[in-house]
This record gives structure tokens, sequence and C-alpha cells, in this order.
């Protein structure tokens, strides 16, 4: 699942080629529209997709921005404002082309759900392989209470003394370390990747129970989370399987990860063992981590 960084990547890439387009029509797959039909939220949340379709044309990207790991778009049509939530999911992709032949990867061609068709003659797509992803319009965030639980951005200057004060709550203190820094509530945006990261780095065994973990412990490996982060950003995110950028280029971060799908720690040449976490693989090493 893409983490905050290339969510991050996906909006410095996406913002400038949207922003000020207006949307003349959408096109959605028959796959999205049969499962809407049958009851199922595939990807279009919250709205039919005739509602959707008919909401969204003569919409106006004003913004675009990143909070946590979804995609805000800010939209206008008229005198009235609207905000376009976008979750990659597990495989999500956004492309700006000309025409659908210009998305370079096969693997995404097939799995197009969403065309907006813009008044330039432009196209944004939407692509999701494993269809996990979600476009929820709004008026407003806080029409979806959800988005309003999530933790500050990491980079702010609230966000340390959130999570250690989340961190101690009797709900968060009794779960394994790594179960506490990958929920969106504690800490905005980081995922098994970089928690896996930052508990190597830090030499803490993911299981190890947040309270026994001193308030020093905890400082560390804040800051260390938002290092990591920092500087998958700066590497364009990382590619494991599914993400790309808007143009289709894949990150650089997948090649400076230290413990996240290793077989054999390289600090110690241990073979690294799993384990499961919250309902994600937690990979570790038996010798550096405790």
């Amino acid at each position: 699942m893409p983490e905050l960084p290339e969510v991050e990547g996906v909006v410095r890439a996406f913002a400038p080629e949207a922003i000020g387009r207006t949307v003349s029509d959408i096109t959605v797959s028959d796959i999205v529209i049969e499962s809407k039909a049958q009851g199922r939220e595939a990807i279009i949340k919250g709205m039919s997709t005739a509602d959707f379709i008919q909401q969204m044309k003569k919409m106006t990207i004003v913004n675009v921005t990143r909070r946590s790991k979804y995609i805000y778009m800010n939209l206008q049509k008229g005198n009235n404002d609207y905000l376009l939530v976008s979750h990659l999911g597990m495989s999500g992709a956004w492309f700006v082309v000309n025409s659908i032949d210009e998305v370079s990867e096969l693997k995404f061609r097939r799995h197009i759900h969403v065309i907006f068709t813009m008044e330039d003659g432009g196209l944004l797509v939407y692509s999701d392989i494993r269809r996990f992803g979600e476009l929820r319009l709004l008026n407003v965030e806080a029409d979806h209470p959800p988005l309003l639980k999530m933790a500050p951005e990491p980079f702010d200057e609230i966000a340390h003394s959130h999570f250690l004060d989340l961190a101690q709550l009797p709900k968060y203190a009794e779960k394994p370390i790594k179960e506490v820094i990958m929920d969106g509530q504690v800490i905005s945006g980081c995922g098994n990747i970089y928690a896996t990261e930052a508990l190597f780095k830090m030499k803490i065994h993911p299981t190890r129970k947040a309270r026994r973990i001193s308030l020093k412990r905890k400082t560390e490996l804040f800051y260390v989370i938002v290092d990591i982060l920092q500087e998958s950003i700066d590497a364009g995110g990382s590619t494991i399987s599914d993400y790309r950028n808007i143009n289709g280029e894949s990150g650089g971060m997948q090649n400076r990860l230290k413990m996240y799908g290793r077989k054999v720690c390289l600090n110690c040449e241990t073979d690294t063992k799993s384990v499961r976490i919250a309902g994600r693989t937690s990979v570790y090493c038996p010798k550096c981590q405790r």
C-alpha cells in the first residue's frame, strides 16, 4: 500500500498538471458500475455512480494536497466548493495523459476504472489493479468523520506530543509497538514499510509492547520515523510492486531499505524472521532487534 512518501510524490507531480483544469465528462468502468449495482462500494464511495458522474461534471480543480495517505482535490463548481478525496488502496495509480495509450504499463491499462475527460481534451486517469482504492466526493472534510480522526502530519510541531499522548493510553499501551506506529490516528502516513525500517534502525522488536518502551526511546523512535519518511519523499517513494507516479515512473527508496523485504540482516548477516502484526507481515532481525 502506498504510504505517505508515495502519496506525496503523486501529489507533487499531479498538482501542476491538474490545477486549473475543468472536468467535461467522466467514464466509469463496467466492473465498478456492476459492483455498485450489486451494493458493493467499489472505488466510488458514498454515492451512486450516476450521481458521481453528474456532480463531477464542470468541476474545476483549484488545489491538490496530501493529508496522511490521502490525496485531497479541492474543487469548485459555480459558487460552491467541494472536496474529492482519493485513496490509492493497495495498487491505485493516477495518470495524466492525452490518450489511454500513453498509460505505458499494460497492467495499469487493463485496470482503468475512472477517466476524467477535461475540457482541454486531456485525461486524468485512475487505475486500480486490486480495486481497494477510493474516490469520495464531499462538500467538506467533516462529511466523512473518519478523516477527522487522522493524526497530525508527522512534520507538524504538535505531532510528537500527539504521538506520546496516545501511545500511553491503555488502548495503545498494551499493543505491539509496530501496530501502534502503523495506526493513522497515532502517526499519519507510516505504514508497514517505514515502520519496519524505523524499528530496525532503533533496534526495537516489532512485538514489544508500547508500554515497555521508555519515553526517551519513544521520542527517538518518532523522530526516526519522521527522518525516514522525509528520506523516502526525497527519493521518490518506494516501488515495491504497483506504486507509480503519474508519469509511470518508479520510486527509488526501495534501494535504500535496510530491513523491509530482506532475507538476511545487513548488520549481522543473521537470517531475518517475520511475524504477523495487525494483519501485516513484519520482518525483523532476531539478533539486532530486542
